[in-house]
């Protein structure tokens, strides 16, 4: 081998590596495949002597690295012997010396570097000699615990071989990472690089020690598992020459099978298993081994990991939510800001969300939208009558019968962790002796609790942090204030007639002529045919009664067609009239005349907004004060605040005080049989009794509505948007509100406030003045 040139910066030609760093006086078969590579070992032959540096490259999958792609430092090697392969060549190199590269020339052909010879740096002697044993005494308890110590390292230790000549023979054949096998290149004192060494094999030790003892616990459970299973196969022999094999056995491997097979969490794994224990060892015929069975395929069944993935396309749920449903524009809103959310922070525990409002708005078939919208199972239980605790924990073991709660029942029934879970007719849980489900509620639909949701039957905590929850009610005040507080309330408030005249053409209509067999072509239904529907034979909220409606009307066409040979019919109001008779409900209904002591008030209703006729009258008597019309406790109340502020200031109104004393009052509140209650009919009454006892009409085309004080100031009232529309539907123009309820205009829908005029009160003398004709 020629001698190395030792001058600084001298240029050699440079062959890039991958993965493999060499070091000094190490030999090493490399095959070079790379065009630049390839020309670099040839001219290193012909024009260097055989001298060529090897230097690694960081990126392993870049295929023309640059000085930047390189490491910093290289081995100056001597070429051994070429072989000339089919596409490449087969090189024997020698490291020769630690070469730093400074300037690297890529041009066409190769790659040549200017590399500087680095030296070896000898340390303290005694420090070296010190180093080397520990190392070779290290070797020593390794060999006997690793595999991947080759033997002639363990060899060259006992020939006792220089301390430079031990440490590049130790990072050539130990298992050091490429990056560590660089920094041993690069680190130039000998000590310093036998530290690192001792280091790397202190690791290499304990980690030798793990897998050995690893080894050894899996030795052992197999070791086990093979007795476990010779001692059953035992048993099941022992059984069939007893003649008690019971067909429970295929149950149980099939058991275990499935629990090992699938990621169920480690306390049902082991739940699962202490039952089938118990399973195994009672008698084919007892009575208990269905109770275990069933109660085993209550937890195997039960979703434990499985979710499906939630749709995070915003415009597609939101199109979804318009296919679906006219208006409802807030809860659209508040599930795709659900969706946005989800989307930025990849978690979000689901809200509580409750739908508040009458019959038939759309509440439920909103919720089965959303779960369409999101890409969910939709699973939903029915609250209304319930009135026992087990209905939502589930029944203990210990009893005959015994079952898991609705929600374990539905959850099993989703087969996944994360569905779209509606709860319908929140509001009307009950309760007696046996619990109160409300509060066994608390725990399901809080999201700080839920998360360890216990049913008695299943005795694990179940997670359902993950479930989108959706309730239902009619009556916000029937829900218990506990719950109610753990709940998102979004109100569904009544459509109004346009929207339901929307609503029939998008969807009522099409669907009952699909379920009818009917054509667009042989049906024919107008909007002003929808608008008679819904003003003369529905008075709902809703839209339920009118699918009814269209529904009926769908059949006979289908009568008319099949029997009198028709081809299409066009629906007019003479043809409805003899389908349906004629006109179920009076549209517009209010007096057409001022009268005295007669109010029109505006009342919110189950089936959304309605108008009250209030009527007073008075006649000799004892003075007593008479109320009838099916009142309930809180419009008493309101009659009597009426009838004592009217009596305090009668001489303002022009009102003869004896008239209290002389005159009995008889307030009357017409359809006696309909229970009515609410406090919002203080003015009403109150103007009712002044226009009365004063004998002074009051205007037709006017309606009121807002309680009252003692003092005469008019308290706020709800339900404004439901009211109003009432009033329009009635054909009022005018409408007295309480000053207070002004801002609640805004959900008031367009039509209704260009036709109506709403009048703000604070006083009830402004109200009278408005009222009574002058």
């Amino acid at each position: 081998m020629s001698e190395v040139n030792e001058t600084l910066n001298v240029r050699y030609p440079l062959v890039c590596t991958r993965g493999v760093i060499v070091f000094p006086n190490q030999e090493i078969v490399i095959d070079v495949g790379r065009a630049k590579s390839c020309h670099a070992v040839e001219a290193a032959q012909e024009q260097y002597q055989g001298q060529v540096v090897l230097a690694a490259q960081r990126d392993l999958t870049v295929e023309d690295p640059d000085v930047n792609d390189l490491y910093s430092f290289g081995t100056l090697c001597q070429i051994k012997h070429i072989r000339r392969m089919d596409g490449y060549l087969r090189v024997k190199f020698r490291g020769v010396k630690r070469v730093a590269l400074h300037t690297v020339v890529n041009d066409e052909n190769m790659m040549v570097v200017d590399a500087e010879v680095k030296e070896d740096i000898h340390q303290d002697a005694m420090e070296e000699v010190a180093l080397v044993r520990k190392i070779a005494k290290q070797f020593e308890e390794i060999e006997s615990v690793s595999q991947t110590i080759p033997k002639e390292m363990i060899n060259e230790l006992a020939k006792g071989v220089s301390a430079q000549q031990l440490a590049d023979q130790i990072c050539q054949l130990f298992p050091f990472t490429l990056e560590r096998r660089e920094e041993l290149l690069e680190t130039l004192g000998i000590n310093d690089r036998l530290y690192m060494i001792l280091q790397e094999i202190e690791s290499e030790k304990e980690l030798s020690q793990i897998e050995n003892r690893i080894n050894d616990k899996v030795k052992t459970r197999i070791e086990e598992g093979q007795k476990e299973y010779y001692l059953r196969e035992k048993m099941r022999a022992i059984k069939e020459e007893l003649g008690d094999v019971p067909d429970t056995e295929k149950d149980v491997d099939a058991i275990r099978k499935r629990l090992e097979e699938n990621p169920y969490p480690e306390t049902i794994k082991a739940k699962v298993k202490d039952e089938l224990s118990r399973y195994e060892m009672l008698p084919a015929a007892s009575g208990e081994t269905g109770v275990i069975k069933t109660y085993i395929d209550w937890l195997m069944d039960l979703p434990w990991w499985q979710e499906s993935k939630d749709n995070e396309d915003l415009n597609k749920a939101s199109e979804i939510l318009d296919a679906d449903h006219y208006g409802l524009e807030k809860i659209k809103e508040r599930i795709l800001e659900y969706l946005a959310v989800k989307q930025m922070t990849n978690s979000l525990k689901a809200p509580i969300i409750c739908l508040v409002g009458p019959p038939g708005v759309g509440k439920t078939s909103l919720a089965k939208s959303v779960a369409r919208a999101l890409d969910r199972k939709f699973v939903k239980i029915s609250l209304g009558g319930v009135k026992d605790e087990s209905e939502i924990r589930g029944h203990r073991r210990t009893y005959l019968g015994s079952m898991p709660g609705r929600f374990i029942q539905a959850m099993k029934k989703a087969g996944t962790i994360n569905p779209v879970f509606l709860i319908d007719e929140i509001d009307k849980m009950a309760s007696d002796y046996k619990g109160d489900p409300a509060s066994a509620m608390l725990e399901v639909l809080d999201p700080e609790q839920n998360e360890y949701f216990s049913d008695h039957y299943i005795e694990e905590s179940y997670d359902l942090s993950k479930v989108l929850f959706i309730a239902t009610a009619n009556y916000l005040e029937n829900i218990p204030n506990a719950l109610r507080d753990r709940l998102e309330i979004i109100e569904l408030s009544s459509y109004t007639e346009l929207e339901k005249v929307e609503i029939a053409k998008r969807h009522l209509v099409p669907k009952q002529l699909k379920e009818n067999g009917l054509k667009e072509s042989q049906l024919k239904i107008d909007d002003d045919m929808i608008s008679f529907l819904i003003r003369y034979y529905t008075r709902e909220s809703g839209v339920r009664q009118l699918e009814r409606v269209i529904a009926t009307v769908c059949r006979k066409s289908v009568l008319a067609i099949l029997k009198d040979k028709k081809r299409s019919i066009k629906v007019t109001k003479k043809l409805v009239k003899e389908w349906l008779g004629n006109e179920k409900f009076e549209y517009g209904k209010r007096e057409m005349k001022d009268q005295v002591g007669t109010v029109t008030g505006l009342a919110y209703t189950a089936f959304g907004g309605d108008v009250l006729q209030i009527e007073v009258n008075h006649f000799e008597g004892k003075g007593k004060l008479i109320l009838t019309g099916q009142l309930g406790d809180v419009m008493k109340e309101s009659a009597s605040i009426a009838y004592d502020y009217v009596r305090a200031n009668c001489q303002k109104y022009k009102i003869k005080p004896d008239i209290f004393e002389k005159n009995d009052i008889h307030i009357h509140v017409p359809e006696g049989a309909v229970p009515k209650d609410g406090p919002s009919a203080g003015v009403t009454l109150t103007t009712a009794l002044v226009s009365s006892l004063s004998n002074i009409p009051v205007k037709a085309n006017l309606a009121m509505t807002g309680e009252v004080t003692l003092r005469g100031n008019v308290l706020p009232i709800g339900g404004l948007k439901e009211k109003s529309m009432a009033a329009h539907r009635c054909g009022i123009t005018t409408v007295l509100i309480p000053k207070a309820n002004v801002k609640d205009l805004d959900d008031v829908p367009q039509t209704v406030k260009e036709s109506v005029n709403f009048i703000p009160v604070e006083r009830v003398s402004q109200v009278l003045d408005v009222a009574l004709v002058k």
